[in-house]
């Protein structure tokens, strides 16, 4: 029985290794990010380390890289998955000829501590993403048993992977200079419209169905608002995160929120594909 169960672990392992290495790498060969972990304050950094180890802990009883039935299996899995994050994270910029022994201890912190946050998130996901299928009951049951919140965490959870892909580019302040009002305005209606269709129209695999003889109205107002409303605070503070807004007027902000809302609303809308 200890045999087969340190196997499992293995195995789980394994797979974690290979999400992270797969979710992480288009980051990982990506110049901006490169930059960013050069430079990003220490604090902000800690608060996003902080944060992210939260939402690991939390994310593991939807479907972690192991079953878990406990609080402290849930924050031993998230250190698993922090662990696992950073070890690919080292491995893979040791091997692109990013970490050499002449940087600096705090910038070669930097770019493994900002690099392992999505490698984690990749480690964390890799038994739904790459599993064989077995334990899918298992999560099904723990999805609808997950309530509002859960659902909306869930929201959170995409929201996050999607914008912090492109968070980092500098396209999405590119475009925010390019939009008018008008264009920021339009965004925002297409991003509610699309996060509700794909959550209760289009029937995506896993994806949510509203309670039985609920309007549609009542749907638009207790899913999809809260969810473009989450995505944004998302995208809000992965900027300033990563220092996008600093020097910004408060309208160049709302637009380079609403861009890259746009991204976050989609990964909220298709979360449970993801997660």
């Amino acid at each position: 029985m200890a045999a087969q169960l340190n196997r499992d672990y293995a195995v789980g392992l394994a797979r974690a290794f290979a999400g992270a290495i797969l979710f992480g790498l288009p980051l990982l060969m990506t110049m901006e990010m490169w930059a960013i972990g050069l430079h990003i304050a220490p604090a902000r950094l800690l608060l996003f380390l902080l944060f992210n180890f939260a939402g690991l802990v939390v994310l593991s009883r939807f479907g972690g890289f192991e079953r878990t039935a406990t609080l402290t299996e849930d924050v031993l899995d998230a250190l698993a998955a922090q662990a696992v994050g950073m070890i690919a994270s080292i491995a893979i910029l040791a091997l692109f000829g990013l970490l050499r022994l002449d940087l600096p201890f705090d910038a070669a912190l930097g770019q493994v501590a900002i690099q392992c946050v999505p490698a984690s998130f990749g480690a964390m996901i890799a038994r739904k993403q790459l599993g064989s299928g077995e334990g899918d009951e298992d999560e099904s049951l723990a999805h609808r048993s997950a309530g509002y919140a859960g659902q909306l965490f869930l929201m959170l959870a995409g929201a996050l992977f999607f914008a912090f892909n492109v968070a980092p580019t500098e396209e999405m302040i590119l475009i925010a200079y390019k939009m008018s009002a008008g264009h920021a305005l339009a965004l925002v209606l297409a991003s509610l419209v699309l996060l509700h269709i794909l959550v209760f129209t289009v029937g995506l695999a896993g994806q949510e169905a509203g309670p039985e003889g609920a309007a549609p109205l009542r749907l638009f107002l207790v899913f999809t608002v809260p969810g473009y409303a989450i995505a944004l605070l998302v995208s809000l503070y992965v900027l300033w995160t990563f220092g996008s807004l600093d020097g910004q007027d408060s309208f160049t902000i709302a637009r380079i929120v609403v861009v890259l809302g746009f991204p976050a609303a989609t990964g909220a809308a298709i979360a449970r594909l993801v997660v």
